[in-house]
């Protein structure tokens, strides 16, 4: 039988970098789900459809295949057949991917296929609805998460490395308007599952983090 780890938590607050490392350091394979949403939003931009045409994104889902392999220990994400990994980790595609989410054809489309590889694998899935909807019945399941002004703080200084401009304010009000929208979302909203452990970042460092994960992870496989 597989043995899955979910992991769950708002945006920014480190999912995709704990996930990879617990997943290296257990020699899972890693599936970011956030990266199979964002191709999708990447789509719909493209498209030139809009956040709140229902009807259009429902549609153009019937077009969209989004698949997932690894080159050189890297996800590499494939939107009908091309690799967009240089693409979906821009602002725009995060806010985009967070207002088409709310759709059900949507996250139908990602699901079935996020199942089916829990199903054959050992693996480690990371995102909003994991634990609660995806993989309810995973053997370990984490709530990750961390204050807003750390999250800012870390997105701003991300860009800031990458010579991109931006304000901090700016940056922790769009981290706001995020969770809000992820948290009173009709279908599937973040939330905490009941048997999922709180793991707070705010004033850990990400060897403190994994290792904390790992812990739990190896107290369910004794």
């Amino acid at each position: 039988m597989a043995f899955n780890i979910a992991i769950d938590g708002p945006a920014g607050a480190g999912k995709s970098t704990i996930a990879k490392r617990v997943a290296k350091e257990l020699s899972f394979i890693y599936v970011d789900t956030g990266a199979m949403y964002r191709a999708m939003a990447l789509y719909f931009l493209r498209a030139g459809i809009a956040p709140e045409d229902e009807a259009g994104i429902t549609e153009s889902c019937k077009e969209i295949t989004v698949t997932l392999s690894s080159e050189g220990g890297e996800q590499q994400v494939f939107l009908n057949g091309e690799n967009v990994n240089a693409f979906i980790r821009t602002e725009e595609v995060g806010k985009m991917t967070s207002a088409v989410s709310v759709y059900a054809p949507v996250r139908e489309k990602l699901t079935q296929l996020q199942r089916e590889m829990a199903a054959k694998t050992n693996l480690i899935m990371d995102g909003r609805d994991i634990g609660t909807c995806v993989l309810p019945e995973a053997q370990v399941k984490i709530y990750l998460t961390a204050s807003v002004e750390t999250r800012g703080r870390r997105r701003y200084l991300e860009l800031r490395e990458k010579g991109t401009e931006c304000s901090l304010d700016e940056i922790c009000r769009d981290i706001e308007k995020r969770d809000h929208q992820d948290m009173t979302r009709e279908i599937s909203p973040l939330k905490q599952a009941e048997d999922a452990i709180l793991v707070d970042s705010s004033e850990m460092g990400i060897e403190e983090v994994v290792e904390r994960i790992l812990n739990i992870v190896k107290e369910k496989l004794v």
